[in-house]
């Protein structure tokens, strides 16, 4: 694991991804929802379900989360943020995924839940 600590961050942010999302898959809480959405799409391509499940909120958490081991995702692009700072309650965050073949544009919704952004759901804009 040492090794993986000094690559660069999947989310797309300058840094290394101990020092960006990894901090936040070991147990630091995001600070804002775009920053909880960046730390989500990382944990897709390192293929870490149990983060996914343990940053979906209670009511919208499925049981549990198969990851394709072939998904290939070759990366990130905020498009939109809308509140989901430290002064907020909830906060949209919309992007686009690359993955090998294709791309994923959502629209996603979080809210704060005993203080932590937890993923709610997310819409799925035609363009």
């Amino acid at each position: 694991m040492a090794a993986m600590s000094k690559r660069s961050c999947p989310c797309g942010l300058s840094g290394i991804y101990a020092e960006c999302c990894g901090r936040f898959h070991s147990g630091a809480a995001a600070p804002t929802a775009e920053a909880l959405m960046r730390s989500r799409y990382s944990a897709f391509v390192k293929g870490d379900a149990g983060y996914l499940l343990r940053t979906w909120h209670p009511r919208t958490r499925p049981g549990r989360l198969d990851l394709d081991p072939g998904m290939r995702w070759t990366g990130l692009e905020i498009l939109d943020t809308v509140e989901g700072t430290a002064f907020h309650a909830t906060g949209v965050v919309e992007f686009r995924a690359s993955y090998r073949g294709g791309a994923l544009r959502e629209r996603s919704r979080f809210e704060r839940v005993a203080g932590a952004w937890v993923y709610v759901d997310g819409e799925f804009p035609e363009r």
